[in-house]
């Protein structure tokens, strides 16, 4: 007969054991998203990075959306995406520049993950609705910043350049042409308030 003492003891051990199991299928998961894409990442591979069976990924993760909310969410404790109530200096252009020169140098050390997965989103229903929920409002409370305290000009227009000024795909348009995050910066800035 099994001692009673002994059983809250052994359902934590096994509660830490099923977390540890589930932190490496997540970190398997997000490791394979970051070099192949998320759209590419199988079950069969998480599950080999992972050194599980394929059921064990299941039993975690019933669901593909399930997946990619932990595998999100792991992804944005290691790398906090910029605050926009930081940026806070009074002059809309100045704090435009000095978000962008922010925003933009973040891009770019996340440039693989953020490439995989803007690349595959549109292709995988999954992750397109695990994006829309944390990617969009992130997006929608940064331009909510960026949109403060412009005297003139059309704020349809200057909230269309904020969004386009923001957006990632831009980013590495500016990149690609050789322009670093503050000359990037500088040069969207220079954009929004020709619209003022």
């Amino acid at each position: 007969m099994t001692d009673p003492d002994t059983r809250p003891y052994r359902k934590q051990k096994r509660a830490e054991a099923e977390e540890k199991t589930r932190r490496r299928i997540v970190d398997a998961a997000v490791q394979l998203h970051g070099t192949v894409g998320p759209a590419s990442t199988t079950i069969t591979e998480v599950a080999r990075v992972a050194r599980v069976s394929r059921m064990t990924v299941y039993s975690h993760f019933a669901t593909d959306v399930e997946m990619y909310k932990a595998c999100s969410s792991h992804w944005a404790e290691q790398n906090p995406f910029p605050d926009p109530s930081a940026w806070t200096e009074d002059d809309p252009a100045t704090r435009l520049e000095s978000a962008l020169t922010e925003l933009y140098s973040w891009y770019g050390g996340k440039r693989a993950m953020l490439g995989n997965v803007m690349r595959d989103a549109p292709v995988v229903p999954a992750l397109s609705e695990v994006m829309d929920s944390l990617w969009v409002s992130w997006i929608d409370a940064v331009v909510g910043a960026l949109s403060a305290g412009w005297l003139t000009g059309d704020p349809e227009a200057r909230g269309a350049a904020l969004r386009l000024a923001v957006d990632f795909h831009s980013w590495r348009l500016l990149d690609a042409s050789g322009l670093d995050a503050k000359r990037g910066a500088a040069v969207m800035t220079r954009m929004v308030c020709g619209l003022a």
